[in-house]
């Protein structure tokens, strides 16, 4: 296969000739999508081939402070060993959309969970997995990241009012398309493609055992991930999909599939709160108040809203509490990214010491 069929086109040409540009040594450098992601290496599809691949030293030096660690559907720059079967990843050519999160644990720190994606389904199953108020959560982390969000209810067979929910997922995210479907019935197959065109590329994401592999299987035709059932008594899945993985499918288009997400902490806001809760920020300018908190103010439209029962209390709840969170987040990132900065100055004092104790010693 050729890079064309993994999405290269003249606007990465583009930004491959200010790479090369910028490139003062001759390391004979090609590029390359990271279509598996393996933690410490991964599979990089070139001109040559698919290869592995692993980060230079400098570039794991440099991203060991600044973050940002290449991610399933970059686009890199790298060179090729001598047995031709390995390369080494020297920079990430600069990105058009990025899906993160706050990465699990205590650590503030970006999970990159795709990057470069046109269209990015949302997925959750129309069974005990269907949540409202965790959609409202995945449509923030999707207009974030610079890809168009599309919600996906799968396993329709299994609902016998898939319509009431696409309506209800249609009132808490305006303008965005929602599509019931089932893969076991061959159902809804059609609707998707029109996102899934020749060079597009689209990324999966959603809770364990939502059904994304089989939508992957079910998309391409054929079976190119496992998947197992979930557990009847809860709907919860299993964690099959272990890492990120990305598919060229027969039609042209590129799909990613993730693991599952047992929770999303989000990273940060570039507007997608504002954008997800469209209809809050709408009812807030005809409040009394410019800065009003929506909780107790005279004069709140919002409150009203709540009040006649056009809004629903619920989605304001989940409003507050979100922007109350996106806020703390903020707080830590800030703290995290001078902590990296003070810690780069103490590396940066130490190499200095070094160099010129080296330079004494050979006086």
């Amino acid at each position: 296969m050729s890079i064309e069929q993994y999405g290269w086109n003249q606007s990465w040409s583009s930004k491959w000739s200010q790479i090369e540009s910028n490139n003062n040594e001759d390391k004979g450098l090609v590029p390359g999508r990271i279509v598996g992601d393996f933690g410490s290496k991964f599979r990089v599809m070139t001109e040559a081939g698919e290869i592995w691949g692993e980060l230079a030293g400098k570039l794991r030096f440099e991203l060991s402070h600044s973050g940002g660690y290449p991610a399933i559907g970059d686009w890199v720059a790298l060179t090729l060993l001598d047995a031709g079967d390995h390369a080494i990843v020297h920079c990430v050519v600069p990105r058009h959309s990025v899906i993160s999160r706050q990465a699990a644990g205590n650590v503030t720190a970006e999970q990159i969970i795709a990057a470069n994606v046109d269209t990015l389904f949302l997925v959750s199953a129309l069974n005990d997995d269907y949540n409202v108020r965790r959609m409202e959560r995945y449509l923030i982390m999707a207009w974030n990241s610079g890809a168009s969000p599309v919600i996906l209810l799968t396993k329709a067979d299994l609902c016998l009012d898939s319509e009431r929910k696409i309506a209800e997922m249609e009132r808490v995210a305006p303008g965005v398309a929602v599509h019931a479907v089932s893969a076991l019935e061959d159902n809804g197959r059609d609707s998707l493609m029109p996102y899934i065109g020749k060079g597009q590329t689209v990324a999966l994401t959603g809770s364990s055992g939502c059904g994304k592999s089989t939508l992957v299987n079910w998309l391409c035709g054929k079976p190119v991930q496992r998947t197992q059932d979930v557990r009847e008594g809860d709907s919860r899945g299993r964690h099959t999909t272990t890492h990120r993985e990305l598919f060229v499918m027969p039609a042209g288009g590129i799909i990613v599939d993730t693991p599952g997400m047992r929770e999303l902490q989000l990273w940060n806001d570039d507007g997608g709160l504002d954008l997800a809760f469209g209809d809050i920020i709408l009812l807030a300018s005809g409040c009394r108040f410019s800065d009003c908190r929506h909780e107790q103010e005279e004069g709140c439209a919002v409150l009203e809203a709540v009040r006649t029962g056009e809004l629903e209390e619920k989605r304001i709840l989940n409003y507050r509490r979100t922007q109350r969170e996106l806020l703390y987040q903020s707080v830590k990132e800030e703290k995290a990214k001078r902590k990296n900065v003070s810690q780069s100055k103490v590396t940066a004092s130490r190499s200095g010491r070094k160099g010129w104790r080296k330079e004494i010693e050979e006086l």
